[in-house]
């Protein structure tokens, strides 16, 4: 399965081979970064980010294909991400995609970028379903039941900021350097001092999450102490993280609780973190002993297979594919595409959720 990611600001692809057991094996993995084209402007501009896909996708999709050392009439089918994200972006991967698979004569499958988020430890781990997800990425900040291909459940969702979102804007106000999530992360280790902060959410009944106070509160604490020195910054971003950290965990510890009364006592225990904030240590950390004490295994990708690449794709494809669920190509790019549709409406939530 050759896999195509444009959803934001990586252009990506990918060869992967699932086997008929279900287990499946990364052939190539190529990333082209846009990192450069947008730390000017403090973030991504989806004007240059589309344009900049069509410069670079052709070349990544040879890069794969050498790498993997495949011809086209290798291929089994045609996997790009279709949404959610950038709709320009978007429609680069997927007008090539489908180019591709009408060419080659194979099928093409419209890849949902969150899906792909949520079958990657079945790639990595060879995690079978179900389990539960904690999705934490620059666009989205959810908790779901993974049931199946397809089939998932949503516990709990962002009623404003996504995680990844904050620690951008949280890094930004701080005067710190785009991606903000690594800066904060950074900046943390040299902090001292745990300035207090709200944590927003703590104990309610439902695990949805509300990050918006918290910067606005982060946001309070900088100015209260301009100018800012060095260590002023170190310890407004270790505070943030350790907020961010305890609010995580209580969240996530109330879904496991949800997940097992869902599905029973003997249902597997599993706790996976997709997206690219799973690459953060301390929540990663935060989250391991929320895990051990609710008897969850925790199952965390590696870091490359959290941000944004086309291997989860090509894998979500070839899981679509083996059940027969492929795509016509008038299959259309969506900026919005939630995994649960039928999710009732969080009370107070934003487009995010």
């Amino acid at each position: 399965m050759l896999g195509i990611e444009t959803s934001c600001d990586e252009t990506a692809a990918a060869i992967v081979r699932r086997e008929a057991d279900g287990s499946g094996a990364i052939l190539a993995n190529v990333v082209r970064s846009q990192l450069d084209l947008h730390r000017a402007y403090g973030g991504v501009v989806p004007e240059i980010a589309a344009r900049a896909h069509i410069d670079l996708l052709d070349a990544a999709i040879k890069q794969a294909m050498d790498e993997a050392g495949l011809g086209y009439e290798a291929l089994g089918g045609i996997a790009a991400t279709a949404g959610p994200g950038l709709v320009g972006g978007l429609i680069v991967g997927v007008t090539t995609g489908k180019a591709l698979a009408l060419g080659l004569g194979i099928p093409f499958l419209a890849i949902n970028h969150l899906e792909a988020h949520a079958l990657t430890a079945g790639l990595t781990d060879g995690l079978r379903f179900p389990y539960l997800l904690l999705l934490v990425s620059g666009g989205h900040t959810q908790l779901l039941i993974v049931k199946d291909v397809g089939s998932y459940e949503r516990l709990g969702t962002t009623l404003d900021d996504a995680l990844g979102e904050a620690f951008d804007k949280a890094a930004k106000l701080l005067g710190l350097d785009y991606p903000g999530g690594p800066a904060v992360e950074d900046a943390a280790r040299r902090g001292r001092t745990q300035i207090p902060l709200p944590r927003p959410m703590l104990g309610r009944p439902e695990p949805h999450f509300s990050l918006a106070g918290l910067k606005t509160a982060l946001r309070q604490e900088a100015m209260a102490r301009a100018p800012l020195s060095e260590q002023d910054v170190a310890d407004l971003c270790l505070s943030f993280q350790e907020a961010v950290a305890e609010v995580l965990s209580d969240r996530t510890a109330l879904a496991m609780e949800l997940y097992s009364d869902r599905l029973g006592a003997g249902a597997q225990r599993a706790l996976v973190v997709a997206g690219g904030v799973a690459a953060n240590q301390r929540l990663k950390s935060a989250l391991a002993q929320v895990a051990a004490a609710q008897g969850f295994r925790l199952v965390v990708p590696p870091p490359a297979l959290c941000t944004d690449n086309a291997a989860m794709i090509a894998w979500a494809g070839a899981e679509r594919l083996a059940r027969g669920l492929v795509d016509d190509l008038a299959a259309p790019s969506r900026a919005r595409w939630p995994l649960d549709p039928d999710a009732p409406p969080a009370l107070g939530a934003g487009v995010k959720a």
